[in-house]
Parts: structure tokens; C-alpha cells; sequence
């Protein structure tokens, strides 16, 4: 990793060393004695983190050659304080890349930064590790959709950034396209000209531990190249995005396999039950949560149907879930027409098994054929039902959670729903979405629930996107939040 703060101090002390030397150098100008050897008081220039001197500075520090009346240490001066500012600039750039946190913000970063670096105003960025195992992602400066969808058609070996990812030599660097407009490939010169750009600079995304990760290109509206001192500082800021990438990479990898194992413990299908329609929606949070749901068929017609959550997260929380929502399945088949022996059986499982951990769990007992619903909660949030004449929530008996007293026990609860009416189940994750006291969190979902247009309320899928854009108008995707959000609908006819 670039040690930039380092850096800069190390040519600034330099440049107070010059600023010192210059009345050295005009005494020697002047045959004037200075009290040590004229050997130290001539300024070598220092070589520090694989910045070479003899590079020439940038154009905003370039100086007329000194006549015989500018002092010595002037040149010295300015071509330190040139470092100085590139340094600086350096600094600030890997500073706003390390506050990333999400791939797609680190590469949007990446192109931005880069883009000042070598003088360019598009690019895009691809994303595509060496091992193969993802992700794959192309992002874009300056440049819509449609002009990413232009670039593809390109063959890859005709890019600068195609053969880069493609593992072949002297990919990277600088290329005019205009200098050799015959030698061009005619599909890449066409969607130059479409685009407008006439030259561009390639550069490899490769980190020490993960390889080649995949490959960074900006394009000039005219003929152009960066300069060398351009292209060194953009190499050492790639060399420390690439290994910000690969640290994002490997946590995105991470996250997604936890999301998977989830979608995995949870059904894969609702099951089909006559006189009643489901619908659910499940979304895990970034680290990966312990919220579940379950509908089983259970003799005589009857259906379970349950929603839960296990306290913590990360792939502790989602075994757990799993283990949890596998026992209630079982507890549910035996004696499902009585909730809260379930409930019951599965506290006493989560305390003798799992003691460190606690968990909220709501399980309803359904007869469709005579709409009739049990159901027992323990510290859960209550159900919601929707009908054309109510909104209401259903009045639970008070209870903790499974696992945090010596015996649970709660009375169980019964209601009968109208021929129409959607009952909603969901976990308080919902809730926390909303970002407001759990009060006023109760009232959004209440009056989204009643807002439901009467045209889509037999269709409990409808409901529950209805419900969803208005509790959550970001999405579950786009709402910036740890929590998993689980609903189950079920509307009897």
C-alpha cells in the first residue's frame, strides 16, 4: 500500500533543505566563503518512492531555462514544489477511494480520479478477475449505456483494455487512434467516430493477491497522450486501487454466498392450497440476517403458515435460521392445529440447543375451507389484515421472544377472515427499512395497507408490491439498511 502522507513530508522537508540552500548557492555564485565544502552545498535531487528526478515535471511547474541572474536554488525549488502538489493530489485521491465501500462506488471513484490523473474526460472501467469467479462489472465516465453497449461490439483484440484482459503483452499505454487510421480495426474505427473519441489510455487492474482483476481505459476527444509524469502517478494510483478492489471483491463474493445460502433455506416455491392464494417477499441484508418464512400443507387441508427472525447476523445467524425453520416444520406437521405447543417445543429446542441466542416467531394454523386461522406469537409483530371494509391490525397477546424466558407460554388467538381479505406476516425488519420510531413505522404500514387500490386486492402478489413501494419508496434493494425484510400474504376466498 502507497504510503502517501509519507511521501509528501518526505518532499517537503526536501524543499525546506532547498529553501536553506539557496543562500549557499548565491554565495557561491558570488565567490563568497559559506563555512563547509562547495561539494555539500551542491543539490542532488532526491529519488524517493520510485519518483525519478530526471522526470520532467508537470506542464503547471515548468520554468524558462534559468539565466545567469536566477538563483541557483529557484530551479530546485520549483521542481519540488511541483512533487509537493502531485503528491498532495495523490494523497487526496487515494483518501477519497478508501472511503468506498461498495464495489460500484469504488470504481466510479477509480474512473473520477484517474480521469483527473491523465487529463481525460470518459472512460470506463471492467471488471473481470482472472480466477473466473466474478463478479463481472463495466462501469462508465462521461458515457450512457448505449455508448458501453457500442464498445462491446468491438473485438476485444482491437482495444487497448481487451487485450489487457486477455492476458497479452504490451496491452497497456497510449493509443492514437488517428495516427493510423487504416491499421485500425473498421468496427472500432466506427464506433470511434460514433463516439467521438480519437485517442486513449489503457491501464491494468492487477493486485498482489488477486491477479488480474481487469482493466481501466480513458478516452481523449482529440489526439493526446499523458506525459510521463501523468502516467507515473496514475500507475501508483492504480497500483492502490487495485488492491482496494480486490479487498471489496472478496467481501462482495462473501456477501453474495451468504445471500445464497438463505435463498437456498428458504421455500423454493409456495405451495398450492385451495380457497387461499400466497405471495411473499424475502430480501437479505448485506451481511447476511436470520429473517425467515415457511407455508407447509398440513393434513386435512389445512396450511402453516409462519414467519421468524434469529437475533444476529453474518452465516451464524442464517444456520441458525435454518435450523429453526427445518424444527418448526417438523413441530408443525405433529401438532400444528395447536400453536402454541409449536412455538412452545421450539423455545424449549432453541434454550437447550442454542442458549446464547434468541429468536421471534409467529405460527398460524389455517383452515381455508372454513377461513378460520389460530395462530400464537412469541415477541413477534402482530399480523395485518386487508380487506375492502378494514385495515386493522390483529391483537396478539404479549410475549418475549423464544429463548429469553425459562418456559414459554402465551394464549393463542383466533380470527376469521373475510371471503377477499388478505392476511400480511412480515418481520420488524420492515419496520427498521422505514428509518422511524417503531410508533410511526406501525402507522406507515398501516396506511399503506389501507391504500391498497381496490383493483389489484385480489391479487396477493399486487398487495404486497403496493405495500412495499409505499412503506419503502426506495426499494429493497436501494434502501440503505442492515435489516431483512421477509412478507408472506395470504388471501382467502
Amino acid at each position: 500500500m502507497l504510503d502517501i502522507p509519507s511521501l509528501v513530508r518526505v518532499h517537503v522537508d526536501a524543499l525546506i533543505a532547498a529553501q536553506n540552500d539557496m543562500g549557499v548557492c548565491d554565495a557561491i555564485a558570488q565567490n563568497r566563503p559559506v563555512g563547509k565544502p562547495a561539494a555539500m552545498s551542491i543539490p542532488h535531487l532526491p529519488k524517493v518512492a520510485g519518483i525519478d528526478p530526471a522526470v520532467p515535471p508537470p506542464a503547471h511547474t515548468h520554468a524558462p531555462l534559468p539565466s545567469p541572474a536566477t538563483p541557483p536554488g529557484a530551479v530546485l525549488q520549483d521542481r519540488l514544489a511541483g512533487w509537493v502538489s502531485d503528491l498532495t493530489t495523490l494523497h487526496e485521491l487515494t483518501e477519497r477511494l478508501a472511503r468506498t465501500t461498495v464495489l460500484d462506488e469504488a470504481l466510479d471513484e477509480l474512473l473520477k480520479a484517474g480521469a483527473a490523473l491523465v487529463g481525460a474526460r470518459r472512460g470506463l472501467v471492467v471488471l473481470e478477475p482472472s480466477d473466473g469467479l466474478g463478479p463481472t462489472v463495466t462501469n462508465g465516465l462521461g458515457l450512457a449505456h448505449a455508448d458501453l453497449g457500442h464498445i462491446e461490439t468491438v473485438p476485444r483484440s482491437a482495444t487497448a483494455y481487451g487485450r489487457i484482459l486477455d492476458g497479452l503483452p504490451d496491452a497497456e499505454g497510449g493509443c492514437d487512434l488517428m495516427a493510423d487510421p487504416d491499421g485500425l480495426d473498421p468496427r472500432h474505427r466506427e464506433v470511434a467516430a460514433r463516439l467521438g473519441y480519437a485517442a486513449s489510455y489503457a491501464l491494468p487492474l492487477a493486485a498482489e493477491t488477486g491477479g488480474r482483476l481487469g482493466a481501466a481505459v480513458w478516452l481523449y476527444d482529440e489526439s493526446a497522450e499523458p506525459v510521463e509524469r501523468q502516467r507515473h502517478l496514475a500507475g501508483l494510483y492504480i497500483r492502490y486501487a487495485a488492491e482496494h478492489l480486490a479487498r471489496l471483491i472478496e467481501l462482495e463474493r462473501a456477501r453474495t454466498h451468504v445471500a445464497t445460502v438463505a435463498e437456498e433455506l428458504l421455500p423454493s416455491r409456495l405451495p398450492r392450497v385451495a380457497r387461499v392464494q400466497l405471495a411473499a417477499r424475502h430480501r437479505t441484508g448485506p451481511r447476511g440476517g436470520g429473517d425467515w418464512y415457511d407455508a407447509l400443507p398440513l393434513p386435512e387441508g389445512a396450511l402453516g403458515l409462519a414467519v421468524g427472525s434469529v437475533t444476529g447476523a453474518g452465516p451464524s445467524a442464517v444456520a441458525a435460521m435454518g435450523r429453526l425453520r427445518a424444527s418448526l416444520r417438523a413441530y408443525a406437521v405433529m401438532e400444528g392445529e395447536d400453536p402454541v405447543a409449536v412455538l412452545s417445543d421450539l423455545e424449549l429446542l432453541l434454550r437447550l440447543t442454542e442458549p446464547a441466542r434468541s429468536a421471534t416467531a409467529l405460527f398460524a394454523y389455517c383452515e381455508p375451507a372454513r377461513r378460520k386461522i389460530v395462530l400464537a406469537g412469541a415477541g413477534h409483530a402482530p399480523p395485518l389484515v386487508v380487506g375492502d371494509r378494514r385495515t386493522e391490525f390483529v391483537e396478539t397477546s404479549l410475549s418475549a421472544p423464544l429463548g429469553m424466558l425459562a418456559c414459554w407460554e402465551a394464549p393463542s388467538v383466533e380470527l376469521s377472515p373475510d371471503p377477499g381479505e388478505t392476511v400480511l406476516l412480515y418481520t420488524d425488519g420492515l419496520l427498521h427499512r422505514t428509518g422511524e420510531p417503531m410508533d410511526r413505522a406501525f402507522a406507515r404500514l398501516h396506511a399503506a395497507a389501507a391504500s391498497v387500490p381496490k383493483a389489484v386486492r385480489d391479487d396477493p402478489d399486487a398487495v404486497l408490491d403496493h405495500v412495499l413501494r409505499t412503506v419503502l419508496p426506495d426499494g429493497l434493494d436501494e434502501a440503505d439498511s442492515a435489516e431483512d425484510v421477509v412478507m408472506l400474504a395470504a388471501r382467502f376466498a
